[in-house]
């Protein structure tokens, strides 16, 4: 019977012996410093993955919305990650390496699955960067720092520094983003302060009403639409926690401490979502803000001008920045590295450095983020265009969930996801509607992304898939999977 079982397993035209020298030669070239971070650098990992969006982004609701659309859409986005965020955990004990989603995914939904999964993800994580070094060179010449007047210098100095920082060591990274994450938190909850001082619930619903729109109301002014137009945005108050799993291989006992990040970090941003938004509506009027590329500050200055607050949080939305761009160059490097080693993308690029550093992982991406940056200096599209891939990994992912949940149900799950099923499909329903909503807001960006999409898709069908490497945690795992599944039908 076992016989059987390996023939029909060999028989897989995609996984093949790892090359060079042998698994151990291979995996020996290849591996992440482990045990590097515990729960708390995970929890400021996953918040310094979103906490940019509170500083800037989201405010673009308000026009796409009102307060009440945004609102609505926010609660509705939040839940979905929620729902996303729980089913992750249950998933990060059972399959805990630097594979993540895309882990995730290749267990359920084998390797065009997995393959899908990654390549959304990579999407994400590669654009997100280049789009938030943009913003950060618009606050660095609006604060007139270093005496600059072009953003490229900007992009440039920010890659080189936080990637070199990444490749000094995943520790010593992982310590740098939760400091400057600490400060960027700190200083929404002193906006949060001075802004309910000044606080109108009159100026939450004064953005005119669009008559002709349906349903359209005070609360509601561009009507019942401007709720699902409103989503991308709501997402910015959340996007990239889901990358905590990324981390799994260099986390201390990522069985529990994964879980426990995930739900902590969510509970801090949806705190730190709920407070942002009422007080910078509330402080100067949702029409105010709607359109203001640093919202928090148009929100404290009102007709008085600059302040010392607002001085201060102009800065720390810099802070802010400068701690998402950093944790998604490392979530993007850590995807692009099990996927490389995997065999799914070249397998050069997993290669890691003496440091444990996956560098190739680390640089080519980082060079193709400055190359978008300097070339199009279009932050809101490429960030739309990052969205957009994000919106296809949850799907698969809480779709993942579900699979796995029906088809092993035996299967040791040392954390459950609370609600189940019904808890990843909540989050699969409502990751669709967003992906929708992508294309109310910005259609070209969603068509860019989709021709990205369709070029690794060729790549993949007519190359790697028949190059994957079987000694791979993720690989091993499906086919351990396949085997036991074999075992049990015999």
């Amino acid at each position: 019977m076992a016989d059987d079982i390996d023939a029909r397993l060999t028989a897989v035209p995609a996984p093949t012996p790892s090359p060079e020298g042998g698994d151990h030669e291979y995996h020996a070239r290849r591996t992440l410093r482990r045990g590097s971070a515990g729960w708390l650098l995970l929890t400021g990992l996953g918040v310094a993955y979103v906490v940019s969006g509170d500083f800037s982004g989201w405010n673009v609701g308000l026009a796409k919305g009102g307060f009440g659309g945004l609102a609505i859409a926010t609660v509705l986005m939040g839940a979905m990650y929620a729902c996303l965020v729980f089913s992750l955990a249950e998933l990060s004990t059972i399959l805990p390496t630097a594979g993540g989603g895309y882990g995730f995914a290749r267990r359920a939904l084998g390797p065009w699955g997995g393959f899908l999964t990654g390549t959304a993800i990579l999407i994400e994580y590669i654009l997100a960067p280049a789009a938030i070094v943009i913003f950060i060179g618009d606050y660095v010449e609006s604060l007139g720092l270093f005496g600059l007047t072009s953003g490229w210098p900007v992009y440039l100095g920010c890659f080189v520094l936080f990637i070199g920082v990444h490749l000094w060591g995943v520790g010593e990274a992982l310590r740098f983003s939760l400091v400057v994450t600490a400060i960027a938190v700190a200083a929404l909850l002193i906006f949060a302060v001075g802004a309910f001082t000044e606080f109108d619930a009159g100026g939450l619903n004064d953005i005119p009403v669009d008559a002709d729109a349906f349903g359209s109301n005070s609360w509601l002014p561009l009507g019942v639409l401007g709720i699902w137009a409103a989503f991308p945005f709501g997402m910015w108050f959340f996007l990239g926690v889901e990358g905590v799993p990324l981390a799994a291989e260099e986390a201390k006992d990522p069985v529990r401490s994964m879980p426990k990040a995930l739900s902590i970090s969510m509970g801090i941003l949806a705190l730190l979502a709920l407070i942002t938004f009422f007080a910078a509506t509330g402080a100067q009027g949702a029409d105010a803000v709607k359109a203001a590329g640093n919202p928090l500050v148009v929100a404290l200055e009102g007709d008085d001008g600059p302040t010392a607050l607002s001085r201060f949080v102009n800065y720390a939305g810099l802070a802010g920045l400068v701690a998402s761009f950093f944790s998604l160059i490392y979530a993007g490097s850590r995807q692009l590295f099990a996927l490389s080693r995997a065999g799914y993308l070249p397998r050069f690029l997993s290669l890691t450095s003496r440091r444990k550093a996956p560098y190739l992982g680390l640089v080519i991406p980082g060079a193709i983020g400055f190359a978008l940056a300097a070339a199009t200096g279009d932050g809101a599209r490429m960030l739309n265009i990052a969205v957009f891939g994000a919106t296809i990994s949850y799907a698969l992912m809480a779709l993942s969930h579900i699979v796995l949940r029906r088809r092993e149900p035996d299967l040791d799950r040392p954390y459950r996801t609370p609600g189940g099923i019904l808890t990843s499909s909540v989050a699969f329903v409502l990751a669709l509607s967003a992906l929708v909503a992508t294309f109310l807001v910005d259609k070209d960006a969603a068509f860019i992304a989709l021709a990205v999409y369709a070029v690794a898709l060729a790549y993949f069908a007519l190359y790697s898939r028949r190059r994957l490497v079987a000694s791979a945690p993720e690989e091993e795992f499906a086919a351990l999977a396949e085997a036991e599944a074999e075992l049990s039908r015999d």
